[in-house]
């Protein structure tokens, strides 16, 4: 078993701080893979809204007995949390990129 070295300095990247999510660098995405990024959280929050709000049509159907449509779970559950998600992380990654450029300039 190798021991480390009493010299070397280990330095652990930056995981925290503006710019960074989850040790992700959100502050150094460009303008396109910045807008990538947005629509792709915005489709999958839609997605994940939707999923979820199927499984709780199912659920609430089955337990009274109704007949709700699923068609809504697309319009009054999916459209909305997907369009909210992708405002608020085009927002953030745009605000960040906008303050990445203006920092270099």
């Amino acid at each position: 078993m190798a021991q480390a070295s009493q010299n070397r300095t280990t330095s652990s990247p930056q995981t925290s701080g503006a710019g960074y999510l989850f040790g992700v660098p959100l502050g150094d995405l460009g303008f396109f893979t910045s807008l990538l990024m947005s629509f792709a959280l915005g489709f999958a929050a839609f997605f994940a809204a939707t999923f979820c709000a199927i499984i709780g049509i199912l659920f609430y159907n089955t337990a009274t007995h109704h007949a709700v449509d699923f068609a809504l779970t697309y319009t009054r559950f999916g459209l909305p949390v997907g369009l909210l998600v992708l405002v608020i992380a085009l927002g953030y990654l745009g605000t960040l990129w906008t303050r990445r450029k203006l920092r270099k300039a």
